[in-house]
């Protein structure tokens, strides 16, 4: 594959997001507008990055880190502007150049190698992702020859009335020939309602030129959705969320109600495995297969479940291995710990991991039984076959096949009370 070089704009306000943030710091499922879009850059392959900042850029900075390079839009004067800025980091450089944007974080990666696939083998210049919207409003229409070569896009602030009625829209990314992007932006005036310098105006640049442009309709329209406030910030989540749990049901999975399932991003579910209403399940977390999750249950980062366990209702687990066949059915915390096979953790039980210092673990063997309301104090080993008796605190390590209670004799005062 040829030279792939990676701009992604990330200069705007953001402005109606009502926030001291940066838009583009904001989340979705702990994971930054643009750090899921830097992410989709790598994935794709790109030789170099460049993220094209300005407006609170020591936020944006900061999340991407040494990820990529920067080029700094000190005026917001358009998206050609932009990229102008960014053109030094093009010059001398031979292949295609991408541009995406660090409030479009939700495009898959299959899209953009679709996208990039086709500007090679069709030897285009430029070829843009585009889609067909019922009510294209606010978006810059495509426009097309009577044989259906684009020759131009026209904002909607400058669109003629019929140009209004056109539905096919740009979604604003691009895959370039650096060479030719890099002679075309050269060109570019601010000739428009908004006095801004319209990357748009390339395609009509390279088609005066004769150069070869294209375009590909995205399949799916929610792939191209940005944020601008926070209500579309919830629109995207939402987005997201039936996106990952409709490929894990397609995988086999159980998902009894989809709109209150939150699985993150990078989760790994094994078929036949059941999630019950209000779960969540966090990054990076192992499921394996035949296991039981929730209801309301908090998978947290750094969990690994094998097989058959179940994690019921009211659970919270974080940094946590479960061997196979455990359960942990109910009203239960627990924290940097490692469960062994066939192991029941009765209901209230938690692992009391941090010190206010340190956080400690906890390591339970095979085959053990946890009594109701019991608390692990860390760092504690509980080995193989033992039996903790409920409403015990353990605060030293349990010996295989042997049975531990750790708590007061009860004492009855009769008639204090009255007293």
């Amino acid at each position: 594959m040829e030279n792939i070089i990676t701009v992604v704009m990330a200069a705007g306000k953001g402005t109606r997001m009502k926030s001291n943030k940066s838009k583009l710091v904001h989340k979705i499922y702990e994971k930054e507008l643009v750090t899921r879009v830097i992410d989709l850059a790598e994935s794709i392959g790109s030789d170099e990055i460049i993220a094209v900042v300005g407006h609170q850029r020591e936020q944006v900075q900061a999340v991407i880190g040494n990820r990529a390079k920067y080029a700094i839009q000190e005026e917001l004067l358009g998206t050609g502007h932009a990229l102008m800025q960014a053109a030094p980091y093009l010059e001398g450089k031979k292949g295609k150049v991408v541009i995406l944007y660090g409030d479009v974080p939700l495009i898959r990666k299959e899209t953009l190698e679709k996208l990039i696939n086709k500007s090679i083998k069709q030897k285009e210049c430029a070829t843009l992702l585009t889609a067909i919207y019922e009510n294209p409003t606010g978006y810059g229409r495509i426009l097309r020859d009577t044989v259906g070569r684009i020759i131009g896009i026209v904002e909607e602030k400058d669109a003629s009335e019929e140009e209004r009625k056109i539905k096919e829209i740009n979604s604003g990314i691009y895959c370039f020939d650096i060479e030719e992007l890099l002679k075309a932006i050269k060109e570019i005036k601010p000739n428009n309602a908004q006095g801004e310098y319209y990357l748009t105006d390339v395609i009509k640049i390279m088609n005066e030129n004769d150069l070869k442009t294209g375009a590909m309709i995205v399949e799916d329209n929610t792939e191209i959705l940005g944020v601008n406030d926070k209500v579309q910030l919830e629109l995207l989540t939402r987005v997201l969320r039936m996106r990952i749990n409709t490929t894990h049901m397609k995988s086999g999975v159980t998902i009894e109600d989809s709109d209150s399932t939150y699985i993150h991003d990078d989760v790994i579910i094994g078929k036949d495995t059941i999630i019950h209403p209000n779960t969540t399940i966090k990054s990076g977390v192992v499921i394996g297969d035949n296991c039981e999750i929730g209801p309301n249950a908090y998978i947290r980062e750094g969990c690994k479940l094998d097989n058959n366990v179940k994690i019921g209702s009211f659970v919270e687990i974080k940094k946590t291995i479960v061997g196979e066949g455990s359960k942990v059915p109910h009203l239960s915390y627990m924290g940097d710990c490692e469960i062994g096979k066939h192991v029941n953790i009765g209901c209230g039980t938690i692992t009391c991991n941090y010190d206010g210092q340190n956080k400690n673990k906890t390591i339970i063997g095979d085959n053990c039984f946890i009594g109701s309301n019991t608390n692990l104090i860390a760092p504690v080993k509980i080995g193989d076959n033992a039996f903790i008796a409920a409403g015990s605190t353990i605060t030293e390590d349990v010996p295989k096949d042997s049975l531990a209670i750790a708590r007061e004799r009860q004492t009855n005062k009769e008639g204090w009370n009255k007293k």
